[in-house]
């Protein structure tokens, strides 16, 4: 084990722990314990940051990036390396208040939320931002405030880059989207019956774990906004929610965190170093090369596979089993059809899937105008409103569950995170396109609803990777283009053309 590995692995160990607490400030901590958690998780990190600025850790990095052999662990070292200066960059001042801040409104959030009342999130989200704009001005110069916060989820991408991307993908997404509400749609009235809470926990656990969740190193827990999050390999949790009035919240928000867990509990050990070997990979402690193609992995699993016929053949009489006098008159014909409905909503979460990605466009003009100041944060409201209106034909009916408080992405300092959901469903697109082309066995097993096939794949070519790889590199080794929106278009025109 070298220098670095050594001190890498212990502030793995820091980082690990403010992911444990931030878990549990989401799921079990009272609402009464938020400012001093706020307090715990900003000293963890401004330990963690001492750490990464020690002159003994660029003395160890420099030394294992000159001593490398392999590309895996040059890039380790490098990481580290970006990583010093990224913080160096930024005043821990700036960074400790943007923590604590973070906690106390999340609850702000959640209370607002629940009354449908903005001006009680207002003031945190304000701070916020105006923290953000902090952020952009110390790592410029750039040409945009975005351009600044992009690369802590989705390193490669600008604002421009962004905005002619989404563009594209936004003029071939309405002539789709017309088509498909110009036919009738199905009906999925039997979706709103009253589903006991306890028994979609059942077939949720189930379904998780018959898609490759291993619950010995992980464990599903509920929360208001669903989540995955990872500690080490060996401990990768997800979160649902569970609503009696509305069946496919509970099914597909928790088949969509699998999709992200199975990516942290499939980085192969080979890649990984230092003291806990089995629990880390270079300067971090799980996998993800980024933000957006972690979304990939979770929208793959959501769309490509949740909500195709052959799955539901496979698995209807299972949920059937659960509910036997609530879908008594209901087939998996029937429920496919009914989940993949497409009728415009107010909720990002709930919406179909040719309409989600309306959604995230929407959030990501609003995060842009924030940021440069041509949308103040009390007008908000309004902007979001008038957006849905344009977008969608809808008019919102208040500001909490339904409208501008519906994400708690901006409550956490999340700007700059939404993109990454759109650009997981182009991901996710390119690579079933390639892999139907390249694997027959994939396609052969989708068919009968079997996913062991697509995953074994998937862990070997994504997976297994790690951070090692960008997400641009992983699809250009299996023949894609990260840039391109044609195969998402694609794969939409089929489905719902």
């Amino acid at each position: 084990m070298t220098d670095l590995d050594a001190r890498v692995a212990r502030l793995n160990d820091i980082l690990s722990t403010v992911n444990l607490l931030s878990w549990d400030s989401r799921v079990t901590m009272p609402a009464g314990g938020a400012e001093t958690r706020g307090h715990q998780i900003a000293t963890l990190k401004r330990i963690a940051r001492d750490m990464l600025l020690d002159p003994a850790m660029a003395d160890a990095a420099e030394a294992a990036r000159e001593a490398a052999t392999d590309p895996v662990a040059r890039r380790g070292a490098e990481a580290v390396l970006a990583a010093r200066d990224w913080h160096a960059r930024l005043p821990e001042a700036l960074l400790s208040a943007r923590d604590e801040a973070s906690i106390t409104a999340r609850l702000a959030w959640a209370e607002a939320r629940e009354k449908g009342d903005f001006a009680l999130f207002r003031p945190h989200l304000e701070t916020i931002v105006a923290q953000a704009r902090e952020m952009a001005q110390a790592l410029g110069p750039v040409d945009h405030p975005y351009d600044a916060l992009l690369p802590i989820y989705e390193p490669g991408e600008t604002a421009a880059s962004l905005t002619a991307l989404f563009d594209r993908l936004a003029e071939g997404l309405r002539p789709i989207l017309d088509t498909a509400l110009g036919r009738p749609q199905p009906r999925t009235d039997f979706l709103t019956r009253g589903f006991a809470v306890e028994k979609q926990q059942a077939f949720c656990r189930q379904i998780a774990a018959e898609l490759g969740y291993d619950f010995t190193r992980g464990r599903l827990d509920t929360t208001i906004h669903p989540f995955e999050i990872s500690f080490t390999r060996q401990d990768v949790r997800i979160t649902s929610r569970w609503r009696p009035d509305w069946l496919p919240m509970a099914i597909f928000g928790t088949i969509h965190e699998t999709g992200h867990a199975l990516y942290e509990q499939g980085v192969d050990p080979v890649h990984t170093r230092g003291a806990h070997a089995t629990d880390m990979i270079g300067l971090y402690a799980v996998g993800g090369t980024s933000f957006g193609m972690h979304e990939s992995q979770s929208r793959l699993l959501e769309n490509h596979v949740g909500r195709s016929r052959a799955f539901w053949e496979r698995h209807f009489g299972t949920l059937r089993a659960q509910f036997p006098e609530e879908l008594a008159d209901v087939d998996a014909e029937t429920f496919t059809a009914g989940v993949n409905a497409v009728r415009p909503g107010f909720v990002r979460v709930e919406a179909d899937e040719l309409t989600y990605d309306v959604h995230i466009l929407l959030r990501v003009r609003l995060e842009l105008a924030l940021l440069d100041g041509s949308l103040e944060v009390a007008d908000l409201p309004a902007a979001w409103n008038e957006a849905m209106k344009r977008d969608l034909g809808l008019t919102v009916p208040e500001d909490g569950v339904t409208g501008c408080l519906q994400d708690v992405h901006w409550s956490s300092g999340y700007l700059g995170s939404f993109p990454t959901y759109t650009l997981g469903n182009l991901t996710a697109a390119s690579i079933m396109a390639r892999l139907a082309e390249a694997d027959p066995q994939v396609g052969q097993g989708l068919d009968q609803g079997d996913t062991a096939p697509l995953r074994a794949v998937l862990a070997d070519k994504v997976w297994r990777h790690g951070r090692s790889l960008s997400r641009a590199e992983l699809l250009a080794q299996m023949g894609g283009d990260a840039a391109d929106p044609q195969p998402y278009l694609d794969y939409l025109a089929a489905k719902f053309g």
